[in-house]
């Protein structure tokens, strides 16, 4: 039997019948006239067809969704939350990187293209790329306006043709006979069942993956997410700095402070305003209620450095600077890809025969510690191959960004947006020549994957 039959239908209440349920309506009381208002509220259901449905409007999805309606494909992206560009907008790492390797350009493409046209709208400068940085890696990353990074990329969709939907996630999925997938989407007063020829997943906690059964990989413990704040209205040069070392810690064998608020290293928290200076333990993204608990654990962390701060002297004008609404998650589901990233292919800069696409990143895994980065050797560029963006055994089906086929190590460098962008386009083209020609995106020929990509300014390995 199909979802689409098991669903019940919506049961609906007159407001003048609920009223009368509760009493509030009288025989004394007059007859109103009803009115629309009065009207029963049930949710609509709209059906939808396309070639490409996008799930997810991140760093990646967004880039896939742009190339595949360049293409001329029918693409629909699905973004549960009001904006697109997820880490880089609502999870404020406006800070995208790595776009440069070793004095060379080694992702561009669309994802390059929405970066520069921000930076261009706000004058902010680029980074010297031809200076290495050694290992301090920021220094390549572009700093941008998020928000108006999420307008850069919705103008790009629109222009494109995709047909954008905001506050909707999958709800069920199923295969459709002779090929593609029917899949519900619920939403703010509506439902939507959508008939796509291909999907490309980039929820990225591999969402619609789940729901089909496909394989996912997930380890017993994630990194910690971060809830990206910057505090001002203090100068660290009149800190009393070891009495505040002293009271921190106090404050954490009392319970009033967890030294993940502020990454066990205060003084690196106080130089930074916080930032990028905290963890919030066990962030999930990947249900409503998980995503909850990541957004109010973030959000007490704040609370607790507020007050911590604000009782000591030299804090008297403390002030929020920048706030972002939610907590930036790092770690959930991957897929179990045709092929799997291991730690060793990314540092070793493995070229895949599938390759599609560069990525750049040291290796960056967050635990309980905190966090050392491991650059990669000189003169090594990762690829990321076909292969770990399709799950076994499926067809019609590709995923992009942090969801990638990868071992844990691997994907801690491959989860950051510049890569994630280079991922999206790839699965983007993938999709819609899949669905152009009636095929499944493993058989699409790679020479022509690449010529595509390169025609559309991504920089393809092997090229």
């Amino acid at each position: 039997m199909s979802f689409m039959s098991t669903l019940p239908a919506q049961d609906t209440l007159s407001r003048r019948t609920f009223l009368a349920a509760l009493g509030t309506a009288t025989a004394a009381g007059p007859a109103v006239a009803a009115d629309s208002r009065d009207a029963p509220r049930a949710a609509g259901t709209a059906s939808i067809e396309a070639d490409v449905l996008v799930v997810g409007g991140g760093t990646a999805g967004a880039i896939a969704a742009i190339q595949a309606g360049r293409l001329g494909a029918r693409t629909v992206l699905v973004e549960s939350g009001s904006q697109l560009g997820g880490t880089l907008s609502t999870g404020g790492v406006d800070y995208p990187g790595l776009f440069h390797a070793w004095g060379r350009q080694i992702i561009a493409g669309i994802g390059w293209d929405l970066v520069t046209q921000t930076a261009a709208l706000t004058a902010s400068p680029l980074p010297d790329f031809s200076v290495p940085t050694g290992r301090w890696h920021w220094k390549h990353q572009v700093r941008i306006h998020g928000g108006l990074y999420a307008a850069v990329a919705e103008d790009a969709c629109l222009k494109a043709g995709v047909q954008l939907r905001y506050y909707e996630t999958p709800l069920a999925a199923e295969p459709a006979p002779g090929g593609g997938f029917r899949v519900r989407l619920a939403g703010k007063g509506l439902q939507a069942d959508v008939a796509a020829r291909t999907i490309v997943d980039c929820t990225g906690s591999a969402t619609v993956a789940g729901l089909l059964g496909l394989p996912r990989l997930r380890e017993e413990v994630t990194q910690p997410g971060t809830l990206i704040y910057r505090l001002g209205g203090y100068d660290i040069a009149k800190l009393d700095l070891p009495a505040l070392d002293a009271a921190a810690k106090a404050a954490v064998a009392d319970g009033k402070l967890l030294s993940v608020d502020f990454r066990h290293n205060l003084r690196g928290f106080l130089s930074s305003g916080g930032e990028n200076s905290t963890h919030v333990p066990g962030a999930d993204s990947t249900t409503s209620a998980s995503h909850t608990k990541a957004n109010l654990d973030g959000r007490q962390g704040l609370v607790r450095m507020m007050r911590f701060l604000k009782a000591h002297p030299g804090f008297e004008t403390l002030d929020i600077e920048r706030l972002q609404a939610e907590t930036g998650v790092r770690e959930t589901f991957r897929i179990d890809g045709e092929t799997r990233v291991s730690v060793d292919d990314y540092t070793s800069g493995r070229v895949f025969p599938d390759a599609v696409a560069f990525a750049f990143y040291p290796v960056d895994l967050h635990d309980e510690k905190g966090i050392r980065p491991k650059p990669l050797a000189e003169g090594v560029v990762p690829t990321v191959p076909l292969g770990a963006l399709i799950p076994k055994g499926s067809r019609d089906f590709l995923v992009a960004g942090r969801c990638v086929s990868s071992d844990r190590l691997a994907n801690s460098g491959l989860r950051v947006q510049a890569s994630c962008m280079a991922m999206g386009q790839a699965a983007g083209a993938a999709a819609a020549l899949a669905a152009k020609s009636g095929t499944t995106p493993a058989k699409v020929p790679l020479a022509d994957l690449r010529m595509v990509l390169q025609s559309h300014g991504a920089i393809v390995p092997g090229s």
